[in-house]
């Protein structure tokens, strides 16, 4: 089911709900350059002011992307109450555009919290097919579940799309530079692409994830400062 957030007044909720609905031409122009063809015009699905800023997940996400899981659908892939979306994009060239939004490192951790063994069960066995077609071994021994799960559904459902069902699908990991409103005691806000990029580098090295990978050119890092944005309040 669709959440109803409401305008959000910090962190990186704040400043993706402030792209989409005041400056989409920012964020464009961060993700177009790095898409495998040109998008044509990108329409942002959510969050947007007019639809109370909801974000989406399971069936509902889908029906507002107007898309179908034909060939292998979601309901077979992944339990309900899965991935909740930052934000949602279609390109008019067919590109869909799937986004999470981080403002400080802190957000990078999370940890599996299903206790239904059916849906455990479920989220496993895709978590392991997914890790298969990346590392081309189901048997590769990183822990998917604990301290990197977030990012590891989102890549699920990156292959989800992509490789079961054959859409033009990206995941947009966007990182915000100078968000200072959430800096307090050892929560570190990074300031530069550089020092984004040294701590993805190393959750993917934690992960066991290389550089280059079969999803690789499907995921987009996009990094904004949030003092452009401002700027253009």
């Amino acid at each position: 089911m669709p959440t109803k957030h409401g305008k959000a007044d910090k962190g990186s909720q704040k400043w993706l709900q402030i792209l989409v609905n005041d400056c989409p031409k920012l964020l464009d122009r961060e993700i177009c350059g790095k898409l495998k063809s040109s998008p044509g015009k990108i329409q942002w699905l959510s969050p947007l002011k007019c639809d109370g800023y909801k974000e989406y997940r399971d069936s509902e996400f889908l029906d507002r992307l107007e898309i179908s899981l034909s060939k292998f659908p979601r309901s077979r892939f992944w339990p309900e109450l899965g991935p909740k979306w930052d934000g949602l994009g279609k390109a008019d060239k067919g590109q869909i555009l799937l986004v999470e939004a981080k403002s400080h490192v802190a957000e990078l951790r999370s940890t599996l919290g299903a206790k239904n063994p059916i849906s455990l069960t479920k989220i496993h066995s895709s978590l392991n097919e997914t890790k298969g077609y990346i590392h081309r071994s189901s048997e590769y021994a990183v822990d998917w579940t604990t301290g990197v799960y977030q990012y590891a559904n989102r890549l699920a459902h990156l292959y989800l799309f992509h490789k079961l069902n054959g859409l033009d699908a990206y995941l947009v990991l966007l990182y915000f530079l100078n968000d200072r409103e959430m800096a307090s005691g050892d929560t570190f806000v990074p300031a530069t692409p550089a020092e984004w990029e040294s701590v993805i580098r190393y959750q993917d090295r934690i992960m066991g994830i290389r550089q280059r990978h079969p999803l690789s050119d499907r995921i987009i890092h996009a990094f904004i400062d949030v003092k452009d944005i401002e700027a253009r309040q």
